[in-house]
């Protein structure tokens, strides 16, 4: 039986509503989706390469929690307020894998969570 275990960090932004960060079943992670929030102020930053940069800072902090990193992620989703900024996003979130970056799904939506111009998840592997 897989076990369920709940990822939980100060050094991403609590949960904002009943869902947690990530949670680890077996030797995946599944990460809440993360906006441009700055855990230390709680408060979501400004622009949209800023708000990509800090979402994907948010989401390393919770998978090295998890036991894993960014090498490991495997899928991620990005949702974008407005696909004229993909080229912003694709460059932030570009710069943070240095190998083989995981497959990705990119979509627009009509809104997101306080705004924000960019909202990520990923699910990564940890290996032990």
């Amino acid at each position: 039986m897989t076990t369920r275990q709940v990822v939980q960090t100060e050094k991403a932004p609590a949960a904002i509503g009943p869902y947690s960060q990530a949670i680890r079943a077996g030797n995946l992670v599944f990460t809440a989706g993360q906006v441009g929030i700055d855990p230390a102020t709680g408060k979501l930053v400004e622009g949209t390469a800023a708000q990509t940069r800090q979402a994907m800072q948010n989401l390393k902090a919770i998978l090295e929690a998890a036991g894993s990193n960014l090498e490991h992620v495997v899928k991620t989703t990005i949702f974008v307020a407005d696909l004229n900024d993909f080229a912003v996003v694709n460059e932030v979130y570009g710069s943070f894998f240095t190998g083989a970056p995981p497959a990705r799904s990119t979509v627009q939506v009509a809104r997101l969570p306080l705004d924000a111009r960019v909202e990520i998840e990923m699910v990564a592997v940890v290996e032990e």
